[in-house]
């Protein structure tokens, strides 16, 4: 028993070595023998042979064992978790070889109650039949598995629960060993020295703080350049307001025909009364005065980045090559184009009209489709009410042939009824014959698998001694001496036969060289870069005066555009109507006054079918009233249109 038991405990304590995370399985069985040097070869093989199958199989004890420990271990300690690994390889792989009467041996020479425990679980059918069986077959192939080894366990379970109940009998028939009285420990005190008393420490000095510097006052104050900001804009408010003001005395002059000082105090506006004027705290006092002085700012210079300088310049200079151009083409004998752009410019203004005209078409027409849908609404309505009353009707018919269908469904569903009773009573004469030919299948399946489980067990047997030749092999290889280390001349060349091979220390000089041939390039290269530097800025210096000087022609030039516009506006005469406007117009009113007199007939003149819903007529009249809305929008765009040009007479 004990030799058993150190061969099951050595085989425990190197797995209790193994980490499956950082050792791999190969190495860790390579350098097991090393550690069992003290043992006998016999024991050595048996301890190595239990062990690499541990280590192959692991997923399968894992399953096995954890489940245990799960369901019926859960008061045994994690430290015998290897333990039951290596009983469940030895039942599971090794039962065959080793041979019942030895396994019992190796069983007996472990604690009983662990192993009772173990066994019964292990070895329940229910246990290796469902879960066992699923979890092992997600790991290799369902077939495998049934065949080499839930079915040798499956065999080998009575025997085995034998050996269970006899352990059990056994350990309950022995005696308790008897409890001798334990001495109880006497408690004595400590010899201890009496600590001296602590001295008093000195006092520490109390650090002086540094004198701190008084915030400057300009903190609290705001920088010069935002004063000088808010100055800049408080000027320019007080510019527009006064901008804004002539213009409005300019405007309102023909309707002040005299002063306000000159009305009475009843007409005067409240506001120019001193004592109720409003008083604004932030908002600037306009004071009217016979003269003005205005403060103008320094013109401050914008700064433009280059990329705008060049775009603004290269704009700049296609207009100077346009116009040289032009002025070559009109020297060669070209012809002005000012008949053409005037030309153009009444071609546009007509065109102008035609839209405008066309837009007040689209509007008209509109609302003459409006009319027209309120027209076609209100038959709408006559005509749904004759389909509602022949839906009525179809309806009745459909409810009829409704409960006709339900008879008739009710009568087939009593013979479905009587029919099924009947079918009932010859399923038991069917189940008697399903029975026998299930015991008939069961009987060949079981013949079938005992001659499969001999196959499978003689193909074990031949793939493990193949597996043991080729482990002595690889054994026997890994034990030859491997030189290590190769000595390396920085100076020698490699010899491998490619073109321009050179040594190490060839290569470091030539690298160097090559290192300051890139420094004198980048010196070079940094010069260059500041010489083009200084010819762009210059060039950006001429550009930007260029630019100066076009603003100037081109804001001239504005300006006498502007004046020109100014004079054509002031020419201009009021907007003609359009012949299809004005036929859209009478269409439309006389598609209303045909609305208005349907909707004003009395109740009893027109028959109950055409008589329109009031929901159609709070919508005619909101419609109504949106196109006279639009019709008054209309007119006083029309007149606000001609005002400027009915001043522009006026003043001419």
């Amino acid at each position: 028993m004990t030799y058993y038991g150190k061969c099951i405990a050595a085989v425990i304590e190197q797995l209790d070595k193994f980490d499956p995370e950082k050792d791999s399985p190969e190495q860790f069985l390579a350098a097991a023998p090393t550690a069992l040097q003290d043992l006998s070869a016999q024991k050595r093989s048996f301890i190595l042979e239990v062990l690499s199958g541990c280590l192959e199989y692991r997923k399968l004890l894992t399953v096995v064992v954890d489940a245990f420990y799960v369901r019926d271990g859960r008061f045994y300690l994690w430290a015998d978790y290897n333990l039951f690994q290596v009983i469940c390889y030895l039942a599971t792989f090794q039962l065959e070889e080793l041979g019942f009467q030895l396994f019992c041996n190796i069983i007996k020479s472990q604690p009983v109650s662990k192993m009772c425990k173990f066994l019964r679980f292990f070895f329940n059918p229910l246990n290796l039949c469902s879960w066992i069986k699923d979890e092992w077959s997600l790991v290799y192939e369902t077939a495998h598995v049934k065949e080499n080894w839930i079915d040798p366990l499956m065999r080998w379970q009575p025997e085995v629960q034998e050996l269970v109940n006899q352990l059990e009998g056994e350990s309950a028939t022995t005696l308790p060993p008897s409890k001798t009285k334990i001495k109880v420990t006497i408690p004595k005190e400590f010899n201890l020295t009496v600590p001296k008393p602590r001295a008093i420490p000195m006092p520490e000095l109390i650090p002086a703080m540094a004198k701190t510097n008084q915030v400057p006052q300009s903190t609290y104050q705001e920088p010069k350049e935002r004063q000088l900001l808010q100055m800049v804009k408080r000027y320019n408010r007080r510019k527009a307001e006064e901008r804004l003001l002539r213009a409005n005395m300019k405007e309102l002059r023909c309707a002040m025909p005299r002063p306000l000082k000159e009305l009475p105090a009843q007409v005067r506006p409240r506001f120019q009364d001193p004592e109720t004027q409003p008083r604004f705290p932030s908002a600037p006092r306009i004071r009217r005065t016979p003269q003005l002085t205005l403060y103008r700012p320094e013109n401050t210079p914008v700064k433009l980045n280059t990329a705008t300088i060049l775009r603004e310049g290269a704009l700049y200079q296609r207009r100077v090559e346009q116009e040289l151009q032009r002025i070559d083409k009109l020297i060669d004998g070209c012809g002005d184009f000012s008949e053409f752009l005037k030309w153009q410019k009444k071609m546009q203004a007509k065109d102008q009209e035609e839209q405008r005209a066309a837009g007040e078409c689209r509007r008209l027409q509109g609302k003459l489709s409006h009319e027209e849908a309120i027209l076609a609404r209100q038959n709408l309505i006559q005509e749904n009410k004759q389909k509602a009353s022949q839906k009525k009707e179809e309806m009745a018919e459909l409810m009829l042939q409704c409960a006709r269908r339900r008879l008739q469904e009710d009568r087939s569903m009593k013979e479905l009824v009587e029919q099924v009773i009947e079918a009932q009573k010859n399923v038991r004469v069917a189940q008697m014959k399903l029975l026998k030919s299930r015991r008939q299948i069961v009987q060949e399946v079981i013949e079938e698998s005992r001659e499969l489980l001999q196959r499978t067990a003689e193909e074990a047997r031949e793939e493990q001694r193949q597996r043991c030749e080729l482990i002595y092999q690889l054994r026997a290889l890994e034990t030859q001496p491997v030189r290590k280390g190769k000595l390396v001349d920085l100076t020698q060349i490699p010899g491998y036969g490619l073109e321009g091979e050179m040594s190490v220390v060839e290569l470091r000089e030539r690298l160097a060289l090559l290192k300051d041939t890139q420094r004198r390039q980048e010196e070079e290269k940094r010069d260059q870069i500041i010489e083009s530097k200084r010819a762009k800025s210059q060039e950006l210096q001429n550009t930007v005066e260029q630019i100066s000087l076009c603003r100037a022609a081109m804001g001239r030039t504005a300006a006498l555009r502007w004046e020109e516009r100014k004079a054509q506006a002031s020419a201009a005469g009021p907007p003609r109507q359009d012949e299809r406007v004005l036929e859209l117009q009478r269409r439309v009113e006389e598609r209303a006054a045909e609305r208005r007199r349907l909707t004003a007939q009395p109740p009893g003149s027109a028959p109950r079918a055409a008589r329109p819903h009031p929901r159609a007529q709070r919508e005619a009249k909101h419609w109504d009233e949106e196109l006279r809305s639009r019709e008054h929008r209309l007119r006083a765009r029309l007149q606000s249109a001609a005002l400027p040009a009915a001043r522009g007479l006026g003043a001419a």
